[in-house]
């Protein structure tokens, strides 16, 4: 499946927050704009927003990554087509037709029907 982009977006964090399996995190505040999402810190100190569906919590204010994760974001213009790997909490794994990958908010793509665009360029 494939969108296009209907706006710009620039990416919020020049070093994303990333994790693997296993690892422990300190949980914070889950985000009042993207809910499904907790601030999050790793062991090295280095903080950003996390999906909690990937984290299992502890009584300790920590918790254990479920599943690898990168924030890393994509930066899309207005027009530029990706192609849709993984929703998650409003977002979207994305790689772009360069070969860049990462997460797009949801409302700034918009779906493009893979049946009507192959028929028109057939």
């Amino acid at each position: 499946m494939h969108a296009r982009a209907v706006r710009d977006y620039r990416t919020q964090y020049a070093n994303p927050i990333r994790f693997a399996r296993g690892d422990v995190v300190a949980l914070g505040a889950r985000d009042t704009e993207w809910p499904a999402f907790a601030w999050t810190t790793t062991a090295d100190g280095n903080a950003g927003w996390a999906p909690v569906d990937w984290l299992q919590p502890r009584d300790d204010g920590h918790a254990v990554a479920l599943h690898d994760y990168s924030a890393q974001e994509l930066d899309v213009r207005a027009g530029d087509t990706v192609a849709l790997l993984h929703e998650l909490g409003d977002w979207w794994w994305c790689t772009h037709t360069d070969g860049r990958s990462g997460w797009v908010p949801a409302r700034d793509l918009q779906p493009i029907n893979e049946t009507t665009s192959n028929e028109i360029s057939a």
